[in-house]
């Protein structure tokens, strides 16, 4: 499918993304230059040449805008439709329409515990339009993909993932999403709800489901696999992409994984490799 080119969000769009029931993604780029992919639910176009999104937990991503300002965003409806998009981060405010639009949401609004503190501004570059989400081509490729997994000869050497992680990624109906940086700086979200674990090192997915943008990746490059449930679990992986490789007949892409971090609270933070327990001097 080719996707459209567009430098402004139509009325519908934004009146469509401001739903507070959808999933929002950000990709943005790390200061050593990995690509991070975060699930913002505050997401949205704010105006037909900007969009936003709500801070009310800290995280990686609020950190990666502030040194390297060009993101990609993908917006999902529950209707499966989708917006993917480019964007410029430029400033921030902890006033102003979007602040009340936000903590007058019935999420935040009754909340006791916490609000959003500060809304994030970004300009467009450009985005996708409506489309939606290719559901015949991801459910054809789930099952080759499955095919290949059980079928394919295992190539693990380090166990980088858990029980948990591999049947959380191997869960058909979970969602699944990929990113990497591209040559002008900016992170590229695919969806790959095919994706699926080969072994405890490796991601495996069909290419028979957004063919031409996973032919289009360039093999070595560092990318980031987003699995993602809807009763909100997620984790996050990154390693090197080894490129697209026939297995049990069927055209595959192999991600080699070595990072494996925890979006979730209570305690976000990097699964694999382990980190050493440090005590606590300071209280």
């Amino acid at each position: 499918m080719t996707m459209q080119s567009l430098t402004s969000f139509s009325t519908e769009d934004i009146q469509a993304t401001q739903s507070a029931m959808k999933i929002g993604l950000l990709a943005t780029v790390n200061p050593q230059g990995l690509p991070h992919i975060t699930m913002l639910s505050s997401l949205m176009a704010c105006s037909p040449h900007k969009i936003c999104f709500g801070q009310f937990t800290e995280g990686e991503s609020k950190l990666n805008i502030l040194t390297h300002p060009k993101a990609c965003f993908l917006i999902m409806s529950l209707d499966r439709n989708l917006w993917r998009g480019r964007a410029d981060y430029t400033h921030s405010s902890k006033s102003g329409p979007e602040f009340d639009f936000y903590n007058n949401i019935p999420m935040f609004r009754y909340n006791a515990y916490f609000g959003v503190h500060t809304v994030y501004y970004f300009d467009l570059v450009s985005h996708s339009g409506k489309y939606p989400l290719a559901m015949n081509r991801i459910i054809f490729a789930a099952i080759k993909t499955m095919l290949a997994r059980t079928l394919g000869r295992k190539l693990e050497q380090k166990i980088v993932l858990n029980d948990w992680t591999r049947a959380f990624l191997n869960k058909l109906d979970n969602l699944k999403f990929l990113a990497y940086t591209t040559q002008d700086g900016y992170p590229v979200i695919i969806p790959t709800i095919q994706a699926q674990c080969l072994d405890a090192q490796h991601i495996i997915l069909s290419t028979s489901a957004y063919r031409e943008e996973i032919e289009a990746i360039p093999p070595g490059v560092d990318l980031c696999v987003f699995g993602l449930a809807l009763s909100m679990e997620d984790v996050l992986l990154r390693g090197k992409y080894l490129g697209i490789q026939r297995k049990s007949g069927f055209n595959t892409a192999l991600v080699e994984l070595d990072w494996v971090y925890n979006p979730m609270p209570p305690v976000p933070g990097q699964i694999y490799p382990p980190q050493e327990i440090q005590p606590v001097k300071q209280f």
